[in-house]
């Protein structure tokens, strides 16, 4: 004998509201077009329906789970190509000529990763014995498998930031005088937005203001843009003023934007010349990488202004966090980085688990630290069931 929510689920399937595999939120009537849901299910019980295998997982893990839309995926199939290393993917020099002029920067370097790109840059931008300036919590140190040290041989001065961001007094006290015990001071990294601030955002007259100090020591000044869309679409910053202040901006195209893989270094034409030969010798260098480089392509010109649905989504999630009386803390969203704490009789890995068990992934993000990141995948609906699925999860 089938059980109560597999009767209910073919109900709803007989009736024709399921037409692309998945459901909508909680306690209301669905449509789907392409996999997105529509307007809710008004007879199905909530707990019932967010219990049932038929529904499509919600990922907030991370903006890197998206997967390329069909129109996204019909750029890169009609992508004219060639071989990359000998310099003749006509889809990746657009993406690159078009990323670098977006930002007010020369040239650009199509990379698989944004890890790679940082590292590129830093090692571009220093040699054994020097030392970077960077926020404690800074991607390239903390989650960049020490690579500062291993690809570079470098040192790093770690700047303890409010959410992330260093103030220029930090990185002029960060400067190292001339002494032959220490290191070299060579360069300061930023990241804008901040992952372990929450997507935190740097305000222009702060970024102006380290410039200033950087060009004052004759130091370069590189930015970790992992999702600097999204810093720009937050704060009403202009890409193309970035390039007045940094000479290095690794740009992730595989985080909000969208697309599959990739992210671009952009400097100056000499400079990525240099990183050119520095990307071969880590392995990087491609073939008929024009597919990928189409994808982002399209995320440029499509997915970077949607970036705000995506911020709003965040905000309203943290609203319905700072409800549940199992959470203790919630850092306010700035983009679409949702952090909060939960009490220590709400052991962290029971609430995720109980959110698994409702077809919800999120990532644990520290003792008793959780985060969720909305993205293109996300939807209003997707948002509604996590609502709902709060009002339990707490156990």
């Amino acid at each position: 004998m089938e059980g109560k929510s597999t009767a209910l689920i073919r109900k709803v399937k007989a009736q024709g509201h399921f037409t692309a595999g998945g459901a909508g939120p909680g306690a209301r009537r669905a449509t789907f077009a392409e996999g997105r849901a529509g307007p809710g299910f008004d007879f199905l019980p909530a707990d019932s329906f967010m219990s049932s295998p038929a529904l499509p997982l919600i990922d907030l893990r991370s903006d890197t789970v998206t997967r390329p839309t069909p129109a996204m995926l019909a750029a890169m199939f009609g992508a004219p190509v060639g071989d990359d290393v000998y310099e003749e993917d006509p889809t990746v020099a657009r993406l690159e000529a078009a990323t670098a002029a977006r930002f007010g920067l020369e040239a650009g370097l199509f990379c698989p990763s944004g890890t790679m790109t940082n590292q590129i840059a830093i090692k571009a931008h220093t040699e054994p014995l020097s030392e970077v300036i960077c926020e404690q919590t800074a991607h390239v140190y903390l989650w960049e498998v020490g690579g500062i040290a291993f690809h570079s041989g470098a040192s790093v001065a770690l700047l303890p930031g409010e959410r992330g961001r260093l103030t220029a007094a930090q990185v002029a006290a960060a400067v190292r005088p001339a002494n032959v015990h220490y290191p070299t001071t060579r360069l300061v990294c930023l990241e804008n937005t901040h992952n372990r601030g929450g997507g935190s955002c740097y305000a222009w007259d702060d970024l102006v203001a380290i410039a200033g100090v950087a060009r004052r020591h004759g130091l370069p000044l590189h930015l970790d843009g992992a999702r600097v869309f999204n810093a720009l679409v937050a704060t009403g910053q202009r890409a193309e003023a970035y390039g007045t202040l940094f000479d290095s901006i690794s740009v992730c195209l595989s985080k909000g934007l969208g697309a599959p893989v990739g992210s671009v270094l952009l400097g100056s034409a000499a400079f990525v010349q240099k990183c050119k030969r520095l990307r071969k010798a880590f392995g990087g260098g491609w073939r008929q990488a024009g597919y990928l480089a189409a994808a982002g392509l399209y995320a440029l010109e499509h997915h970077v202004d949607r970036l705000a649905d995506d911020h709003a989504r965040a905000a309203r999630l943290a609203g319905a966090l700072a409800r549940q009386p199992y959470v203790a803390e919630v850092l306010a969203p700035e983009t679409n980085l949702v952090i909060f704490r939960l009490h220590d009789d709400c052991p962290a890995g029971d609430f995720l688990a109980r959110l698994g068990a409702l077809g919800i992934k999120a990532s644990g993000f520290g003792p008793q630290w959780v985060r969720f990141v909305t993205h293109l995948d996300v939807d209003d609906a997707g948002v509604a069931r996590v609502e709902a699925a709060l009002l339990s999860a707490g156990g």
